[in-house]
């Protein structure tokens, strides 16, 4: 009787990245289009010598930045040697070789990139960057008439021709938090469902004055920040009142109440994860309860 070759474990690296989308189409790699998970995936294989996926936490839109999104690679043993290995021949392995393949992709993307892996590490037990995470949190910024225009923050902040009361905007964001069902802020999707729970929304002035949004919740479905953000301008601007946005959320319809407002204001800041030992809970609680065609984290 022939004994089986023993099965292989793969290395489980989490990867920390950030990057300026505005050059792509999005997160998730599309025929003839440049993504960030291309050329990411593409760098690493240029490293490894073969092709590794990665899974993403949150697939953002074109044009949806990030400085804290979250993916995990799995790399069998040849890759992992590798990965590994040091960048020239003769020299020491370095002390914290997963650490230095974050710098060993940067290499290959070249200096001033629009993409950064900014951490490489080995991954805990148990770890799935999109399905052990508990929470989202993004940022939008949208700059008013009584802050002015500022052409250095062009890409990552929506400028307004209004004066926007600030206040009000932040009465209803909060007004919205809660789990509840947000039809009215999502893109449809088939069979997927619209039910959030909104962790935290708020508004603030920083010290620009700039109003920048503070949004956290377990998901997103698809378009929802935007959608959030532009009921509240709409409150800003005064076409809408305070109450609205939540009477227009328990409608469940899509509105032309407010338009969703553009990318370039929003921003993926950080994913949050429960401690190691509950990772694989997590990841198995959050597989069973949530649609295999959702899309977790979308902006």
């Amino acid at each position: 009787m022939t004994t089986p070759p023993p099965v292989q474990r793969a290395h489980r690296v989490r990867l920390d990245i950030a990057y300026d989308g505005s050059g792509f189409s999005g997160w998730a790699r599309q025929p003839g289009l440049r993504t960030v998970q291309g050329t990411i995936e593409d760098a690493l294989a240029r490293i490894l010598r073969s092709d590794a996926r990665l899974v993403v936490a949150g697939r953002t839109d074109a044009g949806v930045h990030a400085t804290g999104q979250v993916a995990h690679i799995d790399l069998d043993e040849e890759q992992w040697a590798r990965a590994t290995e040091p960048r020239r021949k003769g020299r020491e392995t370095p002390a914290d070789p997963v650490a230095a393949l974050a710098r060993r992709v940067q290499g290959v993307l070249r200096p001033y990139a629009d993409v950064a892996v900014t951490r490489a590490s080995t991954a805990p037990e148990g770890f799935d960057a999109r399905f052990s995470a508990t929470w989202r949190r993004y940022a939008y910024r949208v700059a008013d008439l009584k802050t002015g225009y500022d052409p250095l923050r062009r890409h990552d902040t929506t400028h307004v021709r209004a004066r926007l009361d600030g206040e009000a905007m932040d009465a209803a964001a909060r007004s919205l938090t809660g789990l509840h069902d947000f039809a009215a802020y999502c893109k449809p999707r088939p069979e997927a469902t619209t039910i959030r729970t909104l962790l935290e929304f708020d508004w603030s002035r920083d010290d620009r004055g700039v109003l920048v949004a503070n949004v956290k919740a377990d998901a997103f479905c698809h378009s929802m920040v935007r959608a959030l953000v532009g009921a509240c301008v709409a409150v800003g601007e005064g076409r809408l009142a305070v109450a609205d946005a939540a009477r227009l959320r328990d409608e469940l319809t899509r509105t032309s109440a407010f338009a969703v407002r553009e990318a370039r204001g929003l921003t993926l800041t950080e994913v949050g994860y429960p401690a190691d030992d509950q990772l694989a809970a997590r990841a198995e609680q959050t597989r069973a309860r949530r649609d295999p065609n959702e899309v977790m984290g979308s902006s």
